[in-house]
């Protein structure tokens, strides 16, 4: 995208402000399709239900409905809450992850910001949610919002280690943290000689995949690691305070959130906007690159959303377990591994 904007000799306030809008757009278009697809239509079929049916053809509006509701309800703010802390906590969730979709590559131009650096800013910035969840328990005044946040901030922290040990695998393959030189690496790669189909990650970095796919579940606070939202617990953990559109704000911030790091994903060990047979120099790329990306999304997502629906919540104890015996250790195994290998072959 930055080359396609430098080409018609834009200003740069004018291109900054391109590049934000396109990212505000992305961020609650993405949420709804997931909504859509997954949270109401997959969902319902894999429990016998019709789903929504009523707004919209076969109810493909019922979010955008909920999400009208939503921006109707009245801002309330609880009387012992910290008002500017309350207010500002869904609102650095929100941000949190749409600095995630600014080095998010759909083609070999399509990009808000090719960062050399790509992979480690989505990290760093992904990591401020964090932040937010704990503003959002602490400032809510309310003992179950408080129980939500403390249990969000160790969960998340906990998960964060193996989700960038995870990545490291992939970085130390491809040779660089720039996310568009990660999908050129995959494309430029070849399986047993044979260069046609490149090399997906996913094949190589597959223990990778697995300690990735298993974090992103614990980052995004979907089932099984949904304690710090767990209703049968504490009601509704650290945004149970808030209503309007400060939830919805939350709500966008999950879902958004989970095309990001479906898209993450995807661009790491799924080839990215890469298409094998199509040359990723020509202008092609651009158009279908963006439509690859998504199908691949799409994939990731349905993994995502299958885990969400079919397993059992984790005790406390069982979860942090999890991180730290298991997953932290087999992420260094791999990382150890992927650099011997590397320096051999």
């Amino acid at each position: 995208m930055s080359e396609l904007i430098f080409a018609i000799e834009l200003a740069y306030w004018q291109q900054t402000l391109i590049k934000v809008l396109v990212a505000a757009v992305l961020i609650p278009t993405t949420a709804l399709i997931l909504g859509i697809v997954f949270l109401f239509k997959m969902m319902s079929w894999m429990q016998s239900r019709m789903g929504p049916q009523e707004a919209g053809p076969r109810g493909l509006l019922q979010l955008a409905a909920d999400g009208l509701k939503f921006l109707q309800k009245e801002d309330i703010i609880p009387d012992r809450a910290d008002r500017f802390v309350f207010k500002a906590a869904p609102v650095v969730v929100l941000a949190s992850t749409f600095l995630t979709y600014v080095i998010l590559p759909a083609g070999p131009d399509l990009i808000i910001e090719n960062l050399p650096t790509g992979i480690f800013f989505a990290m760093a910035v992904s990591s401020l949610s964090v932040v937010g969840v704990l503003m959002a328990g602490w400032s809510s005044s309310n003992k179950y919002a408080l129980m939500g946040g403390l249990r969000a901030g160790g969960q998340l922290i906990a998960y964060e280690l193996p989700l960038i040990l995870a990545v490291m695998g992939v970085v130390i393959q491809a040779g660089s943290l720039s996310m568009q030189d990660i999908v050129w690496a995959q494309a430029d790669g070849s399986m047993f000689g044979f260069g046609g189909l490149g090399l997906p990650f996913v094949i190589t970095q597959i223990v990778a995949f697995f300690i990735f796919m298993v974090a992103i579940q614990a980052e995004l606070t979907q089932p099984p690691f949904d304690m710090p939202v767990a209703e049968s617990e504490v009601v509704g953990g650290f945004h149970v305070e808030y209503t309007g559109f400060r939830f919805l704000f939350f709500f966008l911030g999950e879902f958004a959130t989970a095309f990001a790091f479906a898209a993450i994903a995807a661009t790491l060990f799924l080839g990215g906007w890469w298409v094998p047979g199509i040359d990723p120099n020509s202008a092609l790329a651009n158009i279908v690159g963006p439509i690859a990306l998504f199908v691949k999304i799409m994939v990731v997502a349905f993994l995502i959303f299958w885990f969400r629906f079919t397993y059992p919540r984790f005790r406390e104890d069982q979860l942090q377990r999890f991180a730290w015996k298991y997953l932290i250790p087999l992420a260094l195994a791999n990382i150890t591994i992927t650099g011997i290998l590397v320096v051999v072959l």
